[in-house]
């Protein structure tokens, strides 16, 4: 997918069962869209924004969890202060009332991603890779042997975008299954090799799981990479800017 891929919002938010959803969003608002934002939420989302030590990190958070509820409300015709979540054992949001909206966000630095579908399990990561290490030292210590072996392949010049391939495609599929740091990076594998399709290649002991997710490429602008994953292989993506 290149950037211009990305579409502007639609004047609805119909989404189809073969289709997932995924927004854009930059996460510097006007002074009036923060105050917007902050007014939606709830009161715990309230406390935890108040618990950021730096301001920017703190309105960034405010700003992300209000497009979500703005898209959220948007796809379930729901006002989105109304709107509340649960959360599994790592952390990842889902709406209570549960319903067939499946939904996953992302963000770094001034970027956050959103990705929806139906009765699918879904994950999206985004990294912000001006300012993150992309060394063989790195990938050796996190990555599945064969992850390291394809990254040493590839030439100087590619090895950092090859290294965010594997990156987030593995942040994608951790967070689709719910998992985080419990799991080890290393105990599955993804495709990582510039030009070569976003795969995930196995999973250990496992041997029918690599066959039941599909990961897709996601390239949010310059100096962001991202990845999706999402449960079965019958869907197809479209990607949106959110224009708040």
């Amino acid at each position: 997918m290149s950037n211009s891929s990305w579409r502007k919002a639609p004047s609805n938010y119909l989404l189809p069962d073969n289709e997932v959803h995924v927004w854009r969003a930059d996460l510097r608002p006007p002074a009036d869209g923060l105050t917007a934002y902050a007014a939606i939420l709830s009161d715990d989302e309230r406390q935890r924004a108040g618990r950021f030590h730096f301001a920017q990190h703190r309105d960034r958070f405010i700003v992300a969890r209000g497009i979500l509820r703005c898209l959220l409300g948007a796809y379930l015709q729901q006002a989105p202060e109304g709107l509340r979540f649960v959360y599994g054992p790592q952390g990842k949001p889902a709406l209570e009332p549960s319903g067939d909206l499946r939904f996953n966000l992302a963000h770094s630095h001034e970027l956050a991603l959103y990705a929806f579908t139906h009765q699918r399990e879904i994950g999206v990561d985004v990294e912000y890779t001006a300012r993150k290490a992309a060394t063989v030292q790195v990938a050796e210590r996190f990555f599945a042997a064969e992850e390291v072996a394809a990254f040493r392949s590839v030439t100087a010049a590619h090895q950092r975008q090859a290294f965010f391939n594997g990156w987030t495609r593995k942040e994608a599929f951790l967070k689709a299954r719910g998992e985080g740091i419990t799991v080890s990076l290393s105990s599955f594998a993804v495709s990582l090799v510039p030009d070569q399709p976003a795969q995930l290649l196995w999973v250990q002991d496992e041997p029918r799981e690599a066959a039941r997710w599909r990961l897709a490429v996601v390239e949010p602008g310059p100096e962001y990479q991202g990845a999706l994953c999402v449960e079965g292989t019958d869907w197809r993506l479209c990607c949106w800017d959110w224009g708040g």
